[in-house]
């Protein structure tokens, strides 16, 4: 295979490795209880079974858990430190609705730490991430293609940053890029819906892949940045869209 190829089974290998969900590298076993609830609450917030806005109740979760409602308390807790639930007075705790300043806010922390992310692999250049992110750039072309790919589209995406991230070798940054790509995912879900806009996504990953190979860190900043800025302007366009909708339709 010569070194241009994509080999599918690089990316099949890291990606299995990715996890949609809070504490995705702990196993179960070694979860608090709170941690363990908070982490399966928060797989319902990040899939959309729990819509933003949506009441989380205490004693609902402490009844399925069979828990008291200190551990779902602490849960709720956690779900709030990681953005994915907002505590208001009052009311309790609702799935978090971000506005489309606040998601814009978001794309832009996570560009400006994904920046320290590029600087690194892009001197270091592995040979491995190299590999996998020909494979998966390969992959995003053909799920741009694809009518109603836009969900498989976002999860490549997601896969692709945090294995990207892995590979700068500072587990801080990426515990840090991981739970604002988790705020996000279901936002970038909406702003890829669209073939058009999966096609502009795929081109700048595929020219961000050549520039990494060819080692030119200040070209890769900048596509890098341009793909998060285009991802989040369209998201928060659509998200501004809907909530005009809303206030148009009261």
């Amino acid at each position: 295979m010569s070194v241009s190829e994509p080999d599918p089974e690089v990316f099949a290998r890291w990606e299995s490795a990715v996890e949609f969900r809070l504490f995705g590298d702990v196993s179960d076993p070694t979860l608090t209880v709170p941690e363990q609830i908070a982490a399966k609450v928060g797989d319902r917030i990040i899939a959309g079974g729990l819509a933003p806005g949506q009441r989380i109740a205490e004693q609902e979760l402490a009844d399925e858990f069979k828990v008291s409602r200190g551990p779902v308390r602490e849960a709720i807790r956690i779900l709030e430190r990681e953005g994915l639930a907002t505590v208001l007075p009052r009311r309790g705790a609702v799935v978090t609705q971000l506005t489309a300043r606040e998601l814009r806010e978001l794309f832009e922390i996570r560009a400006g730490l994904f920046d320290i992310v590029v600087r690194k692999v892009g001197t270091a250049r592995p040979p491995e991430l190299l590999a996998v992110l020909r494979a998966g750039v390969t992959r995003l072309e053909a799920l741009a293609e694809l009518p109603g790919a836009g969900d498989g589209y976002a999860e490549t995406i997601y896969r692709l940053i945090m294995i990207t991230a892995r590979f700068a070798g500072n587990e801080r940054l990426y515990r840090l890029i991981r739970a604002l790509s988790l705020q996000t995912l279901r936002y970038s879900k909406l702003g890829l819906a669209s073939v058009e806009r999966r096609r502009r996504s795929a081109k700048l990953w595929r020219q961000s892949q050549k520039s990494l190979e060819r080692g030119d860190v200040e070209r890769l900043l900048e596509l890098s940045r341009q793909s998060s800025r285009e991802s989040g302007d369209e998201a928060a366009r659509l998200l501004e869209q809907a909530a005009q909708g809303a206030a148009g339709g009261r």
